[in-house]
């Protein structure tokens, strides 16, 4: 619905958005997931009133101004486990962060080294931990894959306190990027699964996936908590693809598979302006772009704040999949207009304060991707989007490279106040 100005009275405007939100996620009568009250609240970042509140800094709402960061160089993967280098890298990539504007960083890898925390440590930037877990499984509720998830999720919750920083530790998200046809056999294995009763979470009139995400967010919560007597929050990081809207024609799940991905503290979704859910979205508000018609969606249905968590191009040479539109093939003078107008669309939509922050998506370009054999980070290939999504490209030496002027779009946008 484009919300214009108009001469609707404000009360029934509230009500057409709340009739519009319901059709947008058809959401289930009595579809919830609550947090238990005796819960131990996290120390520093909490959520109060649908935004996140920084405790550090006089209870003030943040808004993430965010880096995805994945620093493994050509010839390092994580296919096998491996982390990044320890070494001088993070001397040159943590400042070039900290001077695009950047207060958050979004990183990947599940044990980044004690080099990277070093330098974090010069700076006043704070982080979330994405926890990928293996998002093509057969079946998500089953426990064997439950508990073996389960245990890497408690070594990369170790590894925080023990090299890390949990001061400066925003979140840990619990899986990311479920996809569809995964989304789909677990649920038609486990059709009765709609409930679930934790330690901490509690969902009801839940899908079965999201009932194993519930399952492994209460896990790792109470693993926390136990062990070493705090939590930070929790999310888990899901994409338009699969929900949590509903009425658009490309989604790739029915709407009974849909996932929301409101269990745990706060909302983490990637949102690309050529993804499935979006493209196909209304005019926003203020902008007329799709993209904000999406966010402003979001804005009114979900109370959790809402934090994007990757949206970017990828400077790919060419686009590979004449079916996915948009998906590479991006020319690098092109990129900035996007961010400037995404950054624009979140900045003025309607509901615009649930919005906890924008991750650019990301850093570098990663040459290991997709991990089609042992020999792929060597090589920078051009059939591939997923190796060209970085803001910089990996020169001579191994040094950053700033394409274009996206990293000076990136520092224009971030230091806006």
């Amino acid at each position: 619905m484009l919300l214009k100005k108009t001469s609707i009275p404000c009360a029934l405007l509230l009500l057409l958005i709340g009739f519009q939100a319901q059709a947008a996620f058809n959401v289930p009568v009595g579809k919830t997931s609550e947090m238990n009250p005796e819960t131990l609240a996290p120390t520093r970042f909490i959520v109060r009133d649908n935004r996140i509140l920084d405790l550090a800094q006089g209870s003030m709402p943040v808004f993430f101004k965010g880096i995805g960061y994945s620093p493994y160089l050509p010839n390092e993967t994580p296919i096998y486990g491996a982390a990044p280098g320890n070494d001088a890298r993070y001397a040159e990539h943590v400042p070039l962060m900290r001077d695009l504007g950047v207060n958050y960083l979004h990183v990947f890898p599940l044990q980044m080294p004690a080099k990277f925390f070093a330098e974090l440590d010069r700076t006043d930037l704070v982080y979330g931990q994405d926890i990928w877990i293996w998002a093509y499984e057969e079946d998500f509720l089953d426990e064997t894959f439950l508990n073996k998830t389960l245990n890497q999720i408690r070594d990369v919750i170790d590894h925080t306190y023990a090299v890390g920083r949990p001061d400066r530790l925003v979140l840990f998200s619990i899986g990311d990027e479920l996809q569809a046809d995964a989304v789909k056999r677990t649920d038609a294995k486990h059709p009765d699964v709609r409930h679930f009763t934790g330690r901490h979470i509690v969902v009801k009139n839940r899908t079965p996936t999201e009932i194993a995400i519930a399952r492994l967010m209460d896990g790792a919560m109470d693993y926390e908590i136990k062990r070493y007597g705090r939590r930070h929050l929790y999310c888990h990081t899901s994409w338009t693809h699969i929900g949590p809207i509903g009425d658009r024609p490309d989604l790739e799940v029915p709407r009974e598979n849909m996932i929301t991905p409101d269990i745990g503290d706060l909302v983490c979704l990637n949102v690309y302006t050529y993804a499935r859910g979006v493209r196909t979205s209304p005019p926003g508000s203020v902008t007329g772009s799709s993209y904000q018609g999406y966010l402003e969606d979001l804005a009114a249905h979900l109370t959790k704040p809402v934090l994007i968590t990757q949206v970017g191009l990828s400077t790919s040479p060419f686009e590979p999949k004449a079916w996915v539109p948009g998906f590479g093939g991006h020319k690098v003078e092109d990129v900035p207009a996007t961010f400037r107008a995404v950054w624009q669309d979140i900045r003025t939509a309607w509901g615009k304060e649930k919005f906890a922050g924008m991750v650019f998506f990301q850093l570098h370009d990663e040459w290991w991707k997709s991990g089609e054999d042992p020999t792929d980070a060597t090589r920078h290939e051009n059939q591939d989007p997923e190796e060209w999504f970085g803001i910089y490209e990996i020169g001579a030496g191994n040094v950053l490279v700033p394409k274009g002027s996206i990293p000076e779009t990136v520092r224009s946008l971030f230091t806006e106040p």
